[in-house]
């Protein structure tokens, strides 16, 4: 959970849910150094959030959506939330 502390991690989280992306697309994103992106992307890695696939010269960031769904569900259970798709899509009156 604290790679998820910090907002820019959160929303590279978030743009990767969209689509996997380059270290120069994520960059473009940003308005901070590489050596800054790098270390939020070593502390995303750290925490199996994120991995890295080397295509060619290029690397390409992909998010493990195990991962993110266990912390979510462990997060629901530490509160008692209902993440019931069902329930969730139910208008309430």
């Amino acid at each position: 959970m604290k790679a998820l502390n910090d907002e820019s991690r959160r929303r590279i989280v978030e743009m990767l849910r969209e689509e996997s992306l380059s270290v120069s697309e994520l960059l473009e994103a940003f308005d901070f150094s590489q050596p800054t992106l790098s270390a939020h992307l070593s502390v995303l890695k750290e925490a199996e959030l994120v991995h890295a696939e080397r295509h060619g010269r290029r690397e390409i960031y992909h998010l493990k959506l195990s991962v993110l769904e266990d912390a979510i569900l462990a997060l629901s259970a530490r509160f008692r939330l209902d993440l019931n798709p069902k329930k969730l899509g139910k208008a309430t009156s």
